[in-house]
């Protein structure tokens, strides 16, 4: 038994399998760490920038003076315009440079503007002329709602617009049902966040209501942000400034209208479906020159949040706010009058870092890959050990393989087969 266990680890270091592929290795020098909670440190002030509040860099996501929990802000312009939230990011969404910021990668609850992540995600997931039909819970939620009830009448088309125009939680319910639930929905969010390398952020729902652990900040609703620009039917949602929602049968107004229809002498014909109009919320839509829209919240935990961008002379700025005690409209344009007057002239704080690139599969020596033909490698490995492949069941079968501890169960398989003695029965796979 000793000899046959002595085997046993000669095969394993033989694979080379070690204790730390088993149980966890430190990162090897140079590695990126694992995304979890933002830098809190102070970033190294670069050249031609001043930051408040400065200590030694960290490789925080978007630039080291990122860490930062003050105002940062370059040199040579007169610094950005003075706002009551506790952080905020204002960038250029063309070039991704990161103009000025505060605090931005403090943690904060994101209230209604998480609903661009829901929008981001799942845009490119849903058909929008596929109609839904919502539950007796998305029709139920809490705050602000467009007025859902459960019936076939809604178009993802028409929940998107609910969701960013007027930041309905039940439309964003909804659209999370059709995704297969909302369970799967906040996997999906958690996922397009980080390969938006927004590590800040944690969805826990799907319309930014108040949760446990739910947080985001002003860089990582940038990031969002700007990844919804880039898709069409995103820019057209946020920029609508009025659009007609499908009403429910029990709408007075199509009540009304069935009642006329009934003392017509055409009243056999079928009756057109009611609407009600629903008004976009960004205030400063059709007031800001350019202004693209983008989405507000607010909840008495989160206090006041917005992102906004707008586009004149061919270039777009964001800019972002978040925990903000009150009105914030008027900072917020000023913020993009700044950074539109600063684009281009000076040195950026940082930059808004593109999605990361999709995994690559593993050239490790120790996975093991399939062979062409099925048996035909562990034939070949019988015999050249010596043994007779038929009389042993090698080729049986080929086990697939990632490595590290799987790789060991493979080993122990190893070591089953020398043991076992042929039979009758068996099978040459």
């Amino acid at each position: 038994m000793g000899t046959n266990l002595r085997a046993l680890a000669a095969t394993v270091t033989a694979a080379g399998v070690l204790t730390t592929a088993l149980f966890g290795a430190p990162p090897a020098a140079g590695a990126p760490a694992a995304p979890g909670l933002a830098p809190r440190e102070t970033g190294t002030a670069a050249a031609g920038a001043t930051v408040a509040g400065i200590g030694k860099g960290n490789g925080t996501v978007g630039g080291d003076l990122l860490a930062g929990h003050g105002i940062i802000r370059p040199a040579g312009i007169k610094p950005p315009p003075k706002t009551e939230a506790s952080a905020y990011v204002v960038a250029d969404a063309d070039t991704g440079a990161v103009l000025a910021a505060k605090d931005p990668h403090g943690h904060y609850l994101p209230a209604s503007t998480l609903k661009t992540l829901t929008a981001v995600t799942l845009i490119p997931k849903l058909d929008k002329n596929r109609k839904v039909k919502p539950s007796e819970e998305a029709s139920n939620v809490e705050g602000s709602a467009v007025g859902i009830v459960p019936e076939p009448i809604y178009k993802v088309d028409d929940l998107m617009r609910a969701l960013l125009m007027v930041s309905g939680n039940d439309a964003a319910v909804a659209l999370a049902e059709a995704n297969g639930g909302v369970k799967k929905t906040l996997a999906d969010m958690n996922k397009e966040a980080h390969k938006l390398q927004a590590y800040d952020t944690v969805a826990k729902t799907p319309n930014g209501l108040d949760a446990p652990g739910q947080r985001s900040s002003a860089y990582d609703l940038a990031l969002i942000a700007r990844a919804g620009l880039a898709l069409p039917d995103f820019r057209e949602y946020i920029s609508t400034k009025v659009a007609k929602f499908p009403a429910p049968k029990d709408d007075p107004k199509k009540k009304k209208k069935k009642k006329k229809r009934d003392d017509d002498s055409e009243a056999s014909e079928s009756p057109a479906p009611a609407y009600y109009e629903m008004a976009n919320h960004n205030r400063l839509l059709g007031r800001y020159k350019g202004m693209l829209g983008v989405k507000n919240g607010w909840t008495s935990k989160a206090l006041g949040s917005f992102v906004g961008a707008a586009r004149q002379d061919g270039h777009t700025i964001l800019v972002v706010i978040m925990h903000h005690p009150g009105g914030f409209w008027e900072e917020v344009a000023k913020l993009l009058d700044w950074g539109f007057a600063a684009r281009g002239k000076v040195a950026p704080v940082g930059r808004l870092v593109g999605p990361a690139p999709d995994p690559k599969p593993s050239s490790s020596p120790l996975s093991v890959r399939p062979s062409p033909t099925p048996g035909a490698a562990d034939a070949g490995a019988a015999k050249a050990r010596g043994e007779d492949p038929a009389s042993n069941g090698a080729g049986a079968t080929t086990p697939l393989l990632i490595g590290g501890g799987v790789l060991v169960l493979l080993a122990l398989g190893a070591y089953g087969l020398r043991r076992r003695r042929s039979t009758p029965g068996d099978a040459d796979g």
